[in-house]
């Protein structure tokens, strides 16, 4: 099993950057698939999670409105779309899959002037 983060880095306030994970080693369509993200010192945090088909989504409040997860089956890829970025959304984002209890090994995201 793979997950592997890209297009995570370095964006001013206001910025957009969208993260990717692509995964491969197991029936991605079946499953559920989530975004946590740990900032130096804190514990990791939920930010946004889809239903294996993507009808069904969740995000914490702290990203509500600005963030958007989507995948793609074909694809076995998942994606956090990211609008409107603030300093407090700088840190390590990690994609998961639900119930495997899978994880990548991170994309940092910096937002910083």
């Amino acid at each position: 099993v793979q997950l592997v983060e890209s297009g995570g880095g370095l964006v001013q306030p206001g910025g957009s950057l969208r993260l990717s994970c692509a995964t491969s080693g197991f029936t991605f369509s079946r499953y559920g698939m989530s975004w946590y993200r740990q900032a130096p010192g804190k514990g990791r945090e939920l930010v946004a999670r889809i239903s294996s088909y993507g009808g069904s989504t969740n995000y914490a409040d702290s990203v509500k409105g600005r963030f958007t997860i989507s995948r793609d089956n074909a694809k076995s890829t998942v994606y956090l779309q990211m609008n409107s970025l603030k300093p407090e959304d700088t840190a390590m984002y990690y994609c998961h899959v639900v119930l495997l209890d899978y994880w990548g090994q991170g994309t940092q995201v910096t937002v910083s002037p």
